[in-house]
């Protein structure tokens, strides 16, 4: 049998250091000149004897032990041994189990990630179908073709092949990250005319107000795609044109607070709490039929891993506010070229 040889084989020093102590104590008797050979054969039964009912006794406490180890596993649980004899093994049992709840949380942490590819991606295909079927019809369509119409579709690809590109390399953030220093208003204003096209077509208008000398160390990168999922979101839930996005920034205690207000139709309290959920469309997501559920999800877990946090404010009807807070972000000394101008000077109207 596999567990009496187990044993066995576990045990064979102790029987090889019996043999030698029987072997030198038999010794020791000859050498003195005690010729007994009866006793001599007595006392070397009697420790085989005992050695044995020993040996037997440990076997029978370890059976159940030897018999969990040497059969085949048929799931993860089987690892999980519940009654083993000596301290060494129980300590060798809490090993295992922490070594299990490792795997376990790997598992699901990668079934978890694996998951939430899988629906983003379905549902990415889905609402991508909307503007290829636009763009199929009008070039349909007899006479000029509607340039403009076919490049807010064509927007509409880029952000969500954007959003896609976003969530895969979320797995990866720590190899892509690069922290460097960057001027906040430069930032927002770079990413405020890369949607020009955006404002004009819904009517929108966006206000910068922002002092030229605030400088936030963050990614760049992310901090672009970012704010742009902020703008698209206010963008998309404002549906009375004429309003406008406000970009502002202040100074305080704990760093540069960057807060970005949009005039649209909130966000109703049942859901603010839930918007930065993986998947979570809320009441608004299905006004539209495009959300994905994803975008502030993303955002959360960016500003999480560069340790800007993100708050969300917002009132059904009155609009939303979103802020980033930089902390460590710094108001740098004014220059003579923007010394008169002031916060006010820097609205963007487009």
């Amino acid at each position: 049998m596999r567990q009496v040889s187990l044993f066995l084989r576990e045990h064979m020093p102790l029987l090889v250091f019996q043999l030698l102590l029987i072997v030198f104590i038999l010794l020791l008797y000859y050498l003195d000149g005690f010729r007994g050979l009866n006793t001599a054969i007595y006392s070397i039964i009697m420790s085989f004897l005992l050695t044995a009912g020993y040996l037997g006794g440990k076997y029978i406490m370890r059976r159940s032990f030897y018999t969990s180890i040497t059969r085949k596993p048929e799931k993860m649980e089987d690892a999980l041994m519940r009654y083993v004899p000596s301290p060494e093994q129980r300590q060798t049992i809490r090993y295992m189990r922490n070594l299990y709840s490792l795997y376990q949380n790997e598992v699901q942490s990668l079934y978890a990630s694996q998951h939430r590819q899988i629906h983003f991606m379905n549902q990415w295909v889905h609402q991508m179908k909307t503007p290829i079927s636009v763009i199929g019809l009008l070039l349909q369509e007899e006479g000029e073709l509607d340039k403009r119409s076919v490049a807010e579709e064509i927007d509409k690809i880029r952000l969500g092949l954007d959003a896609v590109l976003m969530n895969a390399r979320l797995e990866t953030f720590e190899e892509d990250m690069r922290i460097e220093q960057v001027g906040l208003k430069t930032l927002v204003q770079k990413v405020v005319n890369e949607h020009k096209r955006l404002f004009i077509t819904n009517g929108v208008f966006p206000v910068i107000r922002i002092d030229d000398r605030f400088t936030v160390a963050t990614d760049v990168k992310w901090m672009h795609t970012i704010i742009s999922q902020f703008i698209t979101n206010a963008v998309k839930y404002t549906f009375e044109e004429g309003k406008k996005i406000h970009f502002t920034a202040e100074a305080g205690d704990a760093g540069i607070m960057l807060s970005i207000r949009d005039e649209g139709i909130g966000i109703p309290a049942s859901d603010l709490k839930r918007v930065t959920k993986a998947f979570f469309t809320g009441e608004n997501g299905r006004l539209t039929g495009e959300s994905t559920g994803m975008g502030l999800y993303i955002a959360s877990e960016v500003c999480g891993k560069l340790g800007h946090p993100l708050t969300i404010e917002s009132e059904s009807g009155a609009g939303t506010t979103v802020s980033v807070l930089f902390k460590n972000g710094e108001a740098g000394e004014m220059d003579d070229s923007t010394e008169d101008r002031g916060t006010d000077g820097s609205d963007e109207d487009l």
